[in-house]
């Protein structure tokens, strides 16, 4: 006998499939759901309805960009430093970083860190067209921004043996930043003092 009605159940379940909530947080938010009105419910379902049609990615720097930009505008504003780049695993580390506003150079999302365990290789990442921009741009300066952790620390060094044969500064984030701590969870003063602290590899 099924004690809960299946719409709820089902909302349980997907809610669950969630990274960091496990069964009772699930219920706790499907509760919610069913206690409040109905348009709340009809809010969040319409949001995540449209979320994929929504979003795109910048051909050039892998950003999330809306489906009419062409491209991020983070790279076509002049005022932006196109000979700077930051490395970053996740569009979301973009967010973190430009919130520190000490950075005025461009991004470059990997779209993820290399992770034998998890089967992504340097193949799986955006290295390639890294590649290709620096040649383009003319890029002086890479900041490798990955997290620093086994996963992030791998990914920076084998972008850094990418560049070796190139006439390009290379730096990482200064090490403001806790081991294990993702990118988006860093605090401002922590992220902007280890953008102004970053070392040469």
């Amino acid at each position: 006998m099924q004690l809960l009605p299946s719409a709820l159940v089902d909302l349980i379940e997907a809610l669950g499939t969630l990274p960091g909530v496990g069964p009772r947080t699930a219920e706790r938010y499907a509760y919610h759901l069913v206690r409040k009105d109905s348009q709340t419910a009809q809010r969040l379902a319409e949001s995540l309805k449209n979320l994929h049609s929504g979003i795109s990615y910048c051909p050039k720097t892998f950003a999330l960009i809306s489906p009419d930009e062409d491209l991020s505008p983070l790279y076509t504003d002049l005022s932006r430093n196109k000979k700077l780049i930051a490395v970053v695993a996740e569009p979301f580390d973009i967010v973190a970083l430009e919130k520190t506003g000490q950075f005025k150079g461009t991004y470059h999302v990997l779209g993820g860190l290399i992770s034998p365990i998890d089967g992504v290789g340097p193949e799986q990442l955006h290295i390639e067209a890294l590649l290709k921009r620096i040649k383009e741009d003319e890029v002086e300066e890479i900041i490798l921004a990955t997290n620093a952790n086994v996963e992030g620390e791998s990914t920076a060094l084998y972008v850094q043996k990418q560049l070796t044969d190139k006439d390009i500064k290379i730096t990482r984030l200064a090490r403001g930043l806790p081991i294990g701590v993702d990118l988006e969870y860093a605090d401002q003063i922590t992220l902007g003092r280890a953008l102004q602290g970053r070392t040469a590899l």
